[in-house]
C-alpha cells in the first residue's frame, strides 16, 4: 500500500494538534483570570504551572507510548489517544476552577505524548534519505496548524473564552474518524519489540538509546534547543499584551503569521537547505538564526516591527528537522519508536522547567516590584540557552562527525 495517504493523515494529525494548541492560546490569559482572578503577571505564573503539568505528563508517557507502539503498533496508540484528546477538550470547555483546568492539562499532556509515535510512523514509512525532509513536512504541518488555529481561536474568543475548546474537541474527534479510515499499521513482526518497563520509563529509555555512539551530545543539543523555544508558547500572549496591548484577535493573527512562514520554511526550505549545506551545516545555520531572533525580541518595543520580523524568525526552523534526521539515522530501525519517545521526553523535560522559568522571569521583570522593566527578559535568557545548544553541537561535530556534511 502506498505510504502517501497515511503520511497525509500524520501531517493532518500534527496540523490539528497545532490548531488545538493555537485555538486556545489567545484566550488563556483571559481564561485563567476568569477562573482564578488576579492580574496578568499572576495569570502568567499559573500559565507556567499549567504548561509544566502538561509537560510532566509528556515526559512520563512519551517513552511509554513510543514503546507501546513498538510492541502493539502505531495505529491503536494514535487513535485511542486522539479520542481521549477530544474528550479532554470538552472537559476544559466546561471547567469553572483552576484545579479542574489543571486536571484537563494533565490529561492533555498524556494524549499529546503521541508525537513520538507519529514521528516513529514517519520513520517507518521513509527511506533513510527521505527522513529529514519528511520530518520537515511534520514541522510544516505544525506551522500550518498555527496559521489557522490562532486566527480561529482569536475570532472564537469573541464568543467567549470557552468557544475555542469546543472547536478543538470537534477537530480532534474528526481526526480520529479520519485516522480510523485511512491509517495502516507499519509495525510488522520484523521490527516488533517486546514491551519492557526498563525501556518504557523515561530514565530507562534514555539509558538504552544513549548506548548508540554520539547520540548523547545530540540529545543535549535537542534539549537546549527545545528549552529555549518554549519561551514562545510560554509568554507570547502575556508579552504582547503587556508590551503592545494586543487583543486576543491580534495575538492570534501574529501566531498565524508565524505559523504560515514556519510551514513555508519547513515545507519548502528544509530539503533545499540540506542539499546545499548538508544536515550538520543546516542545523548550525538554523540555530544561529534562532539566536538572532531571540535577541531581537529581548529589546523590541514596537509591535509593528515585531510583526514585520516574524518571517525572519521562522527561517530558524530549518535546523530542527535536520537535527531530527541526524538523530533518526543514529539508531536502528527497530528502535525508532523508542528514540522518538525519548525525544518527546527530552522535549517534555524542557517544557517542565522552561514555562516556570520563563513565566517567572516575565512576572519578575514586568511586575510592580521589578528592579527594572524588561518584559523581553525571557527572550534574552532563551538566547543564552540557544548559544549553549550551538556550542554543544559544534563540539559534537569536531569529536564525532568531522565531515561537515
Amino acid at each position: 500500500m502506498s505510504s502517501r495517504l497515511p503520511l497525509v493523515f500524520i501531517v493532518l494529525t500534527v496540523v490539528i494538534d497545532a490548531m488545538g494548541i493555537g485555538l486556545i492560546m489567545p484566550v488563556m490569559p483571559a481564561l485563567i483570570r476568569e477562573v482564578n482572578g488576579g492580574n496578568l503577571a499572576n495569570a502568567a505564573i499559573w500559565g507556567g504551572i499549567l504548561s509544566t503539568s502538561f509537560a510532566v505528563m509528556q515526559f512520563l508517557f512519551g517513552p511509554i507510548l513510543g514503546s507501546l507502539s513498538d510492541r502493539f503498533g502505531r495505529r491503536p496508540v494514535l487513535l485511542i489517544s486522539l479520542a481521549v484528546m477530544a474528550a479532554d477538550y470538552l472537559l476544559m470547555a466546561v471547567v469553572s476552577s483552576i484545579w479542574l483546568l489543571l486536571i484537563g492539562r494533565i490529561i492533555g499532556g498524556i494524549t499529546a505524548a503521541t508525537h513520538s509515535t507519529a514521528n516513529a510512523y514517519v520513520a517507518d514509512i521513509s527511506q533513510p534519505h527521505e527522513k529529514a525532509a519528511r520530518f520537515g513536512l511534520i514541522g510544516a504541518g505544525f506551522g500550518l496548524g498555527f496559521v489557522f488555529g490562532p486566527i480561529v481561536g482569536g475570532l472564537l474568543a469573541e464568543y467567549g473564552t470557552r468557544a475555542p475548546f469546543y472547536a478543538a474537541a470537534a477537530l480532534a474527534a474528526a481526526n480520529t474518524v479520519f485516522g480510523f479510515l485511512v491509517l495502516r499499521e507499519t509495525v510488522t513482526d520484523k521490527i516488533r519489540r517486546p514491551f519492557k518497563w526498563s525501556r518504557a520509563n523515561p530514565f530507562g529509555a534514555f539509558k538504552s538509546v544513549t548506548n548508540f555512539p554520539g547520540l548523547a551530545p545530540l540529545l543535549v543539543v535537542y534539549f537546549f534547543y527545545q528549552f529555549a523555544n518554549v519561551v514562545y508558547p510560554s509568554i507570547w500572549a502575556y508579552f504582547t499584551t503587556e508590551m503592545f496591548d494586543w487583543s486576543p484577535s491580534l495575538i492570534g493573527l501574529s501566531l498565524a503569521i508565524y505559523g504560515g512562514f514556519l510551514a513555508l520554511t519547513q515545507g519548502f526550505a528544509v530539503a533545499p537547505a540540506i542539499r546545499k549545506f548538508g544536515e550538520r551545516r543546516t542545523v548550525t545555520i538554523g540555530l544561529t538564526i534562532e539566536i538572532a531572533s531571540l535577541i531581537f525580541l529581548g529589546f523590541i518595543t514596537s509591535g509593528l516591527a515585531t510583526l514585520i520580523a516574524i518571517p525572519i524568525f521562522a527561517l530558524g526552523a530549518i535546523g530542527l528537522p535536520a537535527l531530527q534526521g541526524i538523530l533518526s539515522r543514529s539508531v536502528a530501525d527497530d528502535a525508532q519508536g523508542e528514540l522518538q519517545g525519548v525525544l518527546t521526553s527530552v522535549n517534555s523535560l524542557a517544557m517542565i522547567m522552561a514555562p516556570l522559568v520563563m513565566t517567572q522571569t516575565f512576572a519578575y521583570y514586568s511586575g510592580p516590584n521589578a528592579p527594572f522593566y524588561s518584559p523581553g527578559a525571557p527572550f534574552l535568557l532563551a538566547a543564552v540557552l540557544m548559544v549553549t545548544s550551538v556550542a554543544v553541537f559544534l563540539h559534537y561535530q569536531s569529536r564525532y562527525a568531522p565531515n561537515p556534511t
